[in-house]
């Protein structure tokens, strides 16, 4: 075949599955892969290992085929995921009862128990929706101390919902145990030697009742975990998975014990992040009055088997730190562990939390009696910290002098030292130089280490968007029709010169979302028939490819993120993304709109189930891994949402008031993380505003720290139906806005002389970049 035959078989089949909105099956031999068994295996998988076990005294995984006695209506009504954008439809969600059902080797049961949850669910089911739970019902006394008399151990599950739009409450039936739960915990431990709880709930909950209560023998925190979830539960119950996930969140006594708790609905109009940097684990392990009011720590999990560590060896070249451990299986069944490094900086003059997360690594699944050497290396800088008050050095990042000691361990609370110091001998050392940027203007004050409070300035809201892109030079080429955008695929024609043939309408239209076609329910992007630019549809996010119930496909309902990120195995990670983003490209997407990788600030946090972790770093690598895994197939992902969406309550509205420093070392990091690492093609803007400006309006934010400071190169979009002016978007660089642009608008501002050609312009290449790395 000859080079122009080849350029044309290329050109025909570029953007097929958009052009022609097929969904014919891309597995081996045309299978279809959505929904598949493989893939349902690998979502029980990455389930299984997400699942965290927080206490056992021996009683799992079961041993000689006990009866077991389910209680608690979430042993039917499984909680697969959360709503909104993370609510998938799946062809089936297994619960509990059909997990252990499944299991006539390891258990029976004790049907009694589960007849009288169906009982109450069976006349519902006509009227029962997703989006909401079936509520726990009391159980008779005398058939739990029947279930006693007949059954050897009682599994109590407790379950929990919560969605996009609202937050938590600190109430009963919520955060705490309702009144029947307390009820059915105390009676039910009361008739039962052996008791198991199974939580499966998308964000923390008050589990002091499990820590207090000497008669609960076990409890999983076992999460939202997609379609197979339960059987996952299950596979760890009987012992055919070995638990090794690890909290991603500090799980403290009461919701009050979170730093400034109190004030996260003071007004439904701004949040103030007055705990600064001191977030989850940063607070409770750097206060002294709040490391007794941890229940489970940052990075605590248990397993059926044990390993010992051997005492850390670190060392420095060149500005790289390299951690060596060896962990061994000492134990008598096969498991995981996961390395967790931490690094102790001194206090200096800006003050540091005790302890921050600087690597980890999960080992491979171990023998008895095997071992793996692990080495976890990460660069100097990474210790650094901000002075956003000049302290030192303005708007920059420093290692302050002293030395900075490494811990290796299981959690933040089972830490052995290294000898190796890494030691800054000068005062300080710079080791990035910036400017200000997104700095506060209404936050009046921050902790810090010491405990203290120290007042912070007012600065004010700066507006760069006189910033003008550079004019686009190119001709457009001479032919009487437009070149379509597959001459730019193939490499016959550049860009800009592509660019030149738009007229103005055109290039407005782009910045701007189309119609939903094919099975989008989230609209698209492009679809100007006269350029050959295809209509590129968007699919929700991040617990799988959201579809509409009754397009007769069903998706694979993967674990929510949190539980994800309690595998804290990004190999396992890259794989998810990967297997969602092959369902995403099948059924004609091209754009799925996760990971999203806000931080835990505060439990109750509506969406928390959506995110990973309290822990930036954490977050930002699982991230990476995920965008890396989903973009491997030519589906383009949306790191989401860019920055501080932290809370629910009046989203669009809401003023996230919080100091440079700790948005740069906290909120903005994982981002910074997954861009550096993983390049993804889109990143979303959050709904809320920040300290004074909206997110998809800031230039500083955008522009300044975004583009400019961390390389991002690709497209920026809005949330979906972010209230504001489109004409503010394109001159901040927000790409796109979604799910539809305001062409009039931006006319106007054109005719005006507001806006230019060369911001429609410099908009729409980026967006034309990302449609051409899709297949």
């Amino acid at each position: 075949m000859d080079v122009t035959r080849q350029i044309a078989k290329v050109e025909e089949e570029k953007w097929a599955r958009h052009r022609y909105n097929l969904t014919t099956g891309i597995g081996e031999g045309g299978a279809r892969v959505t929904g598949s068994g493989a893939h349902l295996a690998l979502s029980r998988a990455i389930a299984a290992e997400g699942i965290v076990l927080l206490k056992n005294n021996g009683v799992l995984p079961f041993q000689k085929k006990p009866t077991v006695a389910l209680f608690g209506i979430g042993c039917l009504d499984y909680v697969k995921c959360g709503g909104g954008s993370g609510r998938v439809f799946a062809k089936h969600t297994y619960n509990l009862y059909e997990g252990l059902l499944a299991k006539p080797e390891s258990v029976s049961l004790y049907e009694p128990s589960v007849r009288h949850y169906y009982d109450f669910i069976k006349p519902q089911l006509a009227t029962y929706s997703s989006e909401k739970l079936f509520p726990e019902i009391a159980v008779p006394r005398e058939l739990i101390a029947d279930a006693a008399a007949h059954a050897d151990v009682a599994v109590i599950s407790i379950h929990r919902f919560s969605g996009e739009g609202q937050d938590r409450t600190n109430e009963k039936g919520d955060f705490l145990l309702s009144e029947v739960e307390e009820e059915l915990v105390r009676d039910v431990t009361a008739a039962f030697d052996r008791s198991v709880v199974v939580l499966n709930v998308g964000g923390i909950i008050d589990m002091t009742w499990i820590e207090n209560n000497p008669k609960i023998d076990a409890a999983l925190l076992a999460w939202q975990g997609g379609t197979c979830g339960a059987l996952a539960v299950a596979d760890v119950l009987c012992g055919d998975v070995n638990p090794s996930g690890k909290l991603t969140d500090t799980v403290a006594k009461t919701l009050g014990d979170y730093p400034f708790v109190d004030s996260f609905h003071e007004s439904r109009d701004y949040v103030c992040y007055f705990e600064d940097i001191f977030v989850g684990y940063r607070y409770f392990e750097t206060f002294p009055e709040a490391r007794d009011k941890v229940v489970y720590p940052f990075g605590y999990g248990l397993s059926y088997t044990d390993f010992s560590l051997t005492k850390p060896v670190a060392s420095e070249t060149d500005g790289q730190i390299e951690v060596c451990v060896t962990v061994k299986n000492v134990g008598k069944e096969a498991g995981k562990e996961v390395v967790q490094v931490y690094c102790t900086a001194p206090q200096g003059v800006l003050g540091k939390s005790r302890l921050s997360l600087v690597g980890f690594h999960k080992t491979a699944l171990l023998a008895p009696g095997e071992a793996e050497d692990v080495t976890v290396r990460f660069s100097a800088e990474d210790l650094a910290s901000y002075d956003d008050l000049g302290k030192l050095q303005a708007s920059s990042y420093v290692l302050e002098g002293g030395e900075y000691a490494f811990c290796v361990g299981t959690s933040c609370r089972d830490l052995q030292t290294a000898d190796f110091r890494y030691e800054v001998k000068e005062a300080f050392r710079v080791t990035r130089a910036l400017s200000q940027k997104c700095a506060p203007n209404a936050l009046e004050k921050r902790l810090l280490s010491d405990g203290t409070f120290e007042a912070l300035p007012s600065f004010p809201v700066l507006d760069h968007s006189d910033a003008v892109p550079e004019a686009n030079t190119a001709v457009a080429p001479e032919s009487e029709k437009p070149l379509p955008l597959r001459y730019v695929a193939s490499g016959r024609l550049p860009l800009d010169a592509f660019l030149a043939q738009m007229t103005d309408e055109e290039l407005m239209g782009l910045v701007g979302g189309i119609p939903s076609r094919g099975l989008s329910n989230t609209c698209g992007i492009g679809g100007i028939e006269r350029l050959g630019i295809p209509a590129v549809m968007t699919a929700d996010g991040p617990a799988g490819l959201r579809i509409s119930p009754g397009s007769g496909i069903e998706t694979t309902a993967w674990p929510c993120a949190t539980m994800v990120a309690c595998t804290w195995n990004t190999d396992l990670v890259y794989r998810f993304g990967r297997a969602a983003a092959l369902e995403v490209k099948e059924n004609g997407f091209g754009v799925w709109l996760a990971p999203a990788l806000n931080i835990h600030r505060n439990p109750i946090c509506g969406r928390n189930f959506e995110y990973f972790s309290e822990d930036p770093l954490l977050s930002g690598k699982l991230a990476a891994a995920e965008v890396n895994g989903i973009q491997s197939v030519h589906v383009a992902a949306s790191a989401k949402h860019f920055a501080c969406n932290n809370k629910e309550t009046n989203r669009t509205l809401c003023d996230s008031r919080v100091s440079e420093r700790a948005l740069r070392e906290i909120y903005l990091r994982g981002f910074e993380i997954c861009v550096r690492e993983s390049q993804p093609w889109t990143v979303m803007c959050s709904y809320n505003i920040l300290n004074g400006r909206r997110c998809c309006n800031s230039y500083e934010q955008l522009v300044g720290i975004l583009r400019d400071e961390w390389g991002f190169d690709g497209m920026l979009t809005t949330d979906w139906g972010t209230p504001c002016n489109q004409e503010d978007s394109v001159l901040n660089q927000c790409d796109l806005t979604m799910p539809s642009g305001k062409p009039y608008r931006l006319k106007a501002a054109l005719e005006a002389g507001t806006l230019r050609r060369a911001h429609l312009e410099a908009c729409a290449r980026r967006i034309l970049q990302m449609i051409l790395k899709l297949d």
